[in-house]
């Protein structure tokens, strides 16, 4: 079987295929300028302090996905488009923020792929709190680093492995 290609990622194919895999039950939406991407789990734990995002997509994303768990706030933006430009520049496949981005034209724009819970304006506080690289829960979903997740514009899966089909 051939691994899947992250352009060509459709996430009820991958249900049908792979029962057993995990959706994340909450209302995502697409600000990405890419619709459907994947790749292994790299995670940061946050709340309304986006330093340890700054941290991670200045580092080589290798294809990964930077899944934030910022608490699900929706009182501040946790990304916007200059740290979604860094992420690009250092090779991220995307990012999935559990919380809000703002600059969203601009994001729209960027070869990445974004989802979050919504948009907000105000930038978060920047105290150099948070974890990275750690076990976090998104809407119920354990979602662990090296795991690989599958989004598009259908929903957010997580495989405790990279699928084929």
């Amino acid at each position: 079987m051939a691994t899947l290609d992250p352009t060509r990622i459709v996430t009820p194919d991958i249900c049908d295929a792979y029962p057993d895999v995990h959706a994340i039950q909450a209302p995502f939406a697409r600000f990405g300028g890419v619709t459907a991407f994947a790749g292994p789990v790299r995670t940061v734990t946050c709340f309304e302090d986006n330093s340890r995002v700054r941290e991670a997509v200045s580092e080589p994303g290798d294809g990964a996905v930077l899944v934030v768990d910022g608490g699900g706030s929706l009182r501040c933006a946790m990304l916007g488009d200059m740290l979604a430009e860094k992420a690009v520049a250092n090779g991220w496949a995307g990012i999935i923020m559990y919380g809000c981005v703002r600059d969203v034209d601009v994001l729209a724009t960027l070869p990445i792929g974004i989802q979050a819970l919504g948009r907000h304006p105000r930038k978060s506080h920047k105290r150099g709190e948070g974890t990275r690289d750690i076990a976090v829960d998104i809407a119920g979903t354990d979602v662990r680093p090296g795991q690989w997740l599958y989004a598009d514009n259908n929903g957010i899966l997580i495989a405790d492995q990279e699928l084929s089909l």
